[in-house]
C-alpha cells in the first residue's frame, strides 16, 4: 500500500513515516518544511533503511495540490498532519491559522474525491473537546466551545470530514491527540520547532541544554492541586503507532462505520510541575524556570478516557512519563552534538 503523509518531515509525521515504513508500506511526504527540516529524511532513512518520497509544495495551493494527486494516482490512504499546532499564535493570528488548517483540508478531500481515494487518517486533537465539565474526557464528551482558534480548526475539521463522507465515497478516523512529548529511541528525529518553542517539552530540554535562559510556566493559580495546568502526555512513538493501526483498520475494513473517533493518551493526568520534576529525574538535571502569567486559549486541564481506543482500535500507549522525558532529552543532548 502506498500512503501520503501530509506534514510528514514533521514532529508526530517523522516518526509515524518510520512505523508505517517498518510494517512495509510505501510512503511519500507533501511537507512545505514551514515548521521542520529536509534533513529529517536522511534521518528516517538511517532508522529504516529507506527513504521515502518527498515533494515540498503548500497544500493550500489547490492547483498544485490536484497536479501532485494526478501524478501520485496510486495512493491507497492519506495521514493528514499539515496544519499549524500553536495554541497561543492561533490567538494572536486567527485567520493564519482559519486559511492554512482549513484550506489544505478542502483541497486533499477534493484531491481523494477527484482521485477515488477512500481512506483518510485526520490528524485531531483533544482540543475539540475545549474545556470538559467531566474527567476523564470520552469520544461521547460533549464537544464544547473551543477555547482558541487553533482547537476551533480541529472541531470544524471534524465536521467537514463527517459532512463529505456522507456524501462522497470517503471514510475517516479522527485520532484526538493529546500531548505528544519525547522522541525515537534512535534520537535521530524528534521535536524541533523553528523558532521559539511554543510546547513546554522543546522549551524545557531547550532550557536544560542552554538555549533558553529560563522555562516558562503559564499559569500558577489553575485549579489543580499545585496550581499549574494539567495535560495528558503521550509518548510520540506511541502515538504513531496508532496511526499504523488506523491505515490497517480502514484498509481491512474492520468497521462498517464511515467516520470513527479515537482518543489518544495514556488515560493520567500531569500538572506542568509534575513534567518538570519528573525530567529532574529521569536526567538527574535541574531546570530553571519562572512562573508567569496564564497564557490565552490554554485550558486548565484535560485527560483521556481512552477505553474506546484500547478496546475497539487495539492500542494502548506503553511509555511513562519518566521514559518520555528521558527520550526528548537525548533528543536534545544528540542535536547539540551534531553542532
Amino acid at each position: 500500500m502506498k500512503i501520503l503523509v501530509t506534514g510528514g518531515t514533521g514532529y508526530i509525521g517523522s516518526h509515524t513515516v518510520v512505523e508505517l515504513q517498518k510494517k512495509g508500506f510505501e510512503v511519500v511526504i507533501v511537507d512545505n518544511l514551514s515548521n521542520s527540516s529536509i534533513d529529517v529524511l536522511d534521518c528516517i532513512s538511517k532508522i529504516t533503511g529507506e527513504k521515502p518520497l518527498f515533494e515540498k509544495f503548500d497544500l493550500t495551493d489547490s492547483e498544485r495540490t490536484a497536479e501532485f494527486f494526478k501524478l501520485h494516482n496510486d495512493i491507497n490512504a492519506i495521514i493528514h498532519f499539515a496544519a499549524y499546532k500553536a495554541v497561543g499564535e492561533s490567538v494572536e493570528f486567527p485567520l493564519k491559522y482559519y486559511r492554512n488548517n482549513l484550506v489544505s483540508l478542502f483541497n486533499i478531500l477534493q484531491g481523494m474525491i477527484d482521485n477515488e481515494i477512500s481512506d483518510l487518517v485526520f490528524s485531531s486533537s483533544c482540543t475539540v473537546y475545549g474545556q470538559p465539565e467531566v474527567l476523564p474526557v470520552s469520544e461521547n464528551s460533549p464537544i464544547l466551545k473551543a477555547a482558541s482558534p487553533y482547537g476551533n480548526t480541529k472541531q470544524i475539521s471534524e465536521e467537514i470530514i463527517t459532512d463529505t463522507a456522507k456524501s462522497a465515497n470517503i471514510r475517516s478516523i479522527l485520532l484526538r491527540y493529546f500531548n505528544p512529548i519525547g522522541a525515537h529511541e534512535s534520537a535521530l528525529i524528534g521535536e524541533l520547532p523553528i523558532g521559539v518553542p511554543g510546547n513546554l517539552i522543546p522549551y524545557m530540554t531547550q532550557t536544560a541544554i542552554g538555549k533558553r535562559d529560563f522555562l516558562r510556566v503559564w499559569g500558577s493559580d489553575y485549579d489543580t492541586p499545585d496550581g499549574t495546568a494539567i495535560r495528558d502526555y503521550i509518548h510520540v512513538v506511541d502515538l504513531a503507532k496508532a496511526h499504523v493501526i488506523a491505515v490497517e483498520r480502514m484498509a481491512s475494513r474492520k468497521s462498517d462505520k464511515q467516520v470513527e473517533a479515537f482518543n489518544l493518551g495514556t488515560g493520567n493526568g500531569f500538572s506542568v510541575m509534575e513534567v518538570i520534576h519528573s525530567f529532574e529525574h529521569s536526567t538527574g538535571v535541574k531546570l530553571k524556570y519562572k512562573i508567569m502569567n496564564r497564557r490565552p486559549g490554554d485550558i486548565v486541564k484535560v485527560w483521556a478516557d481512552t477505553s474506546f481506543a484500547n478496546t475497539e482500535l487495539g492500542w494502548k500507549a506503553e511509555k511513562t512519563l519518566d521514559e518520555m522525558t528521558l527520550s526528548a532529552w537525548k533528543w536534545e543532548k544528540a542535536l547539540a552534538e551534531k553542532k
